[in-house]
């Protein structure tokens, strides 16, 4: 049996550790506990080495205590010890969660939260769920804490320099506004040095945090109560998508039109965790849809009424969506690398807007035209940047009531849509 113990800063009791003949965990926990004697001890680091000795002691007989903080089942040693030695060889004994205590510390419920880790992993994740969502718990990790994370969030360009190597290279784009978050950082939790330090992300950015911090909660506190909840999580998906042009603030119906819209979004594939692009977005339409879907994602619009139209758009439908007043491409430059982007309008200078976000695409770029003349070379744009490149020709008509209680079809004007996916073994010029 391997009895999992979450410690927290507490040492574990001493009946847990009689008679163990393996104790595994990390250096402070180890020299925190009341180790017998007799016991091998395990400082964890590589997990496979661990997992070996783990087993050997295991095949002996012999009693395996594992020391982790605060719930282990929670991004924690359980999934893998389980995996490795099944559920049914594991005796679980949980104490309280960093995220648990530190949204305690500052009183705000968290049924509703996202919680992400960037320990070992892409940083980048944990950037576009706190740009799309009011409310995350990030647990951080070597390379990717306070400092990282505000740093990213205050400059909305987390890999190529931020808006400030955009504007020291004179290229005519507006700062996108910051997003309404503010970080509590929460240090050394359970000792008697705890704290929790609430920030700014560009004073996040500006810090030396030291190895003490665990968590960062990033809020937007005029949404951090909320209402009553049924089911924990970030909030469900929207029950509709492609929704009707009604719903959006539009100009002379200047719109991606739903049906061309609902396809979009199926070759987009915006989720929690992506970051989108709407270049040429015009009401925003595509831009808050994918943002309804969980994403992140920045509206480029070189129009000034269209900047307003799109915030306006945002704030009806509640929604998160960053707004750059530029024109594309220089105006693409100081932003992340995005997930998937979709390119609406026209004119001579599409191919080279399509080519321009191809080349920083990682998985899917999405092109509405009307004219005809555009699609050679807006589909050699794609292929030439490495993707696999379809498309159609969208031509619908919508019932239409008539005099006489009688119904018509009224036709839309046919809309190009080409998308072209990544091909996997073409990888030049795009962040790993």
């Amino acid at each position: 049996m391997i009895t999992v113990v979450g410690t927290g800063v507490s040492a574990p009791p001493a009946d847990v550790l009689a008679g163990a003949g393996l104790v595994v965990g990390g250096r402070r926990h180890l020299d925190a506990a009341a180790v017998p004697a007799s016991a091998e001890r395990v400082v964890l680091g590589p997990l496979a080495p661990a997992l070996d000795v783990v087993e050997r002691h295991l095949d002996k007989g012999s009693r395996v205590v594992v020391l982790a903080s605060g719930d282990p089942g929670f991004f924690g040693i359980v999934r893998v010890l389980a995996e490795r030695f099944g559920a049914g060889a594991l005796d679980v004994r949980p104490g309280v969660s960093s995220v648990a205590a530190a949204f305690a510390r500052v009183g705000v419920p968290w049924d509703d939260a996202v919680v992400v880790s960037t320990h070992g992993r892409d940083l980048r994740t944990a950037v576009n769920v706190c740009r799309a969502r009011g409310k995350v718990a990030v647990l951080t990790g070597p390379g990717a804490g306070p400092a990282e994370l505000g740093a990213a969030l205050a400059s909305g360009g987390a890999e190529r320099g931020g808006w400030a190597g955009a504007a020291a290279s004179g290229l005519v784009a507006q700062f996108p506004a910051p997003l309404k978050r503010v970080l509590l950082v929460a240090s050394d939790l359970g000792t008697k040095d705890e704290r929790v330090q609430r920030v700014t992300p560009a004073e996040a950015a500006a810090r030396d945090w030291g190895s003490g911090v665990s968590v960062v909660l990033c809020l937007d506190e005029s949404r951090a109560l909320g209402g009553v909840r049924t089911v924990a999580g970030p909030p469900p998906a929207p029950s509709q998508w492609a929704l009707e042009e009604g719903e959006f603030a539009h100009r002379d119906s200047m719109i991606t039109k739903f049906e061309v819209r609902a396809l979009a979004l199926a070759r987009l594939g915006p989720r929690l965790g992506d970051l989108v692009w709407d270049v040429g977005a015009g009401s925003g339409s595509v831009a808050v849809e994918c943002a309804r879907l969980g994403a992140a994602v920045v509206a480029v619009e070189k129009a000034a009424d269209g900047v307003e139209r799109i915030r306006a758009n945002a704030d009806a439908h509640g929604v998160d969506v960053q707004v750059v007043h530029g024109s594309a491409p220089d105006a693409l430059a100081g932003l992340d690398d995005p997930d998937a982007v979709f390119v609406g309008g026209g004119g001579r200078e599409l191919p080279g807007i399509v080519a321009a976000c191809a080349r920083r695409a990682r998985r899917s770029v999405v092109v509405a035209m009307a004219a005809l003349d555009r699609v050679p070379a807006v589909r050699a744009a794609l292929t030439d940047a490495g993707f696999d490149c379809e498309g159609v020709l969208l031509q619908s008509s919508r019932l239409a009531p008539l005099p006489g209680d009688v119904t018509r079809l009224a036709a839309t004007n046919p809309v190009f849509l080409l998308w072209g996916v990544r091909n996997p073994a073409y990888r030049e010029g795009v962040a790993q």
